[in-house]
C-alpha cells in the first residue's frame, strides 16, 4: 500500500493518499477524481548525532533481533 501525493485539477488542493490496489482516489476537499499524481521526494534517513552514521536495526544488549540482525 504505497503512499502517493496528488494535486486536484479542479480545486488545486494537494494531499497524500494510501492507495490499496486499483482503488479509485478522490480529492478530500471537493471529491473530484481529476487528479495529477505528483513525484515524491524520498525521505532522508536519520543519522545518529554522535556517530554520524545510520542507526543500527537492533540493540546492542539482549538477544539478536532476527535473521537481518547485524550481530549474527
Amino acid at each position: 500500500m504505497p503512499l502517493y501525493e496528488y494535486s486536484c485539477q479542479k480545486c488545486d488542493h494537494q494531499f497524500e493518499e494510501l492507495v490499496f490496489g486499483d482503488e479509485p482516489v478522490a480529492c478530500p476537499k471537493c471529491l473530484s477524481a481529476k487528479l495529477e499524481r505528483l513525484i515524491s521526494v524520498p525521505g532522508r534517513p536519520r543519522v545518529d548525532a554522535g556517530s554520524g552514521s545510520l542507526p543500527m536495526t537492533c540493540r546492542r544488549e539482549g538477544p539478536p533481533c532476527g535473521p537481518q540482525c547485524r550481530r549474527l
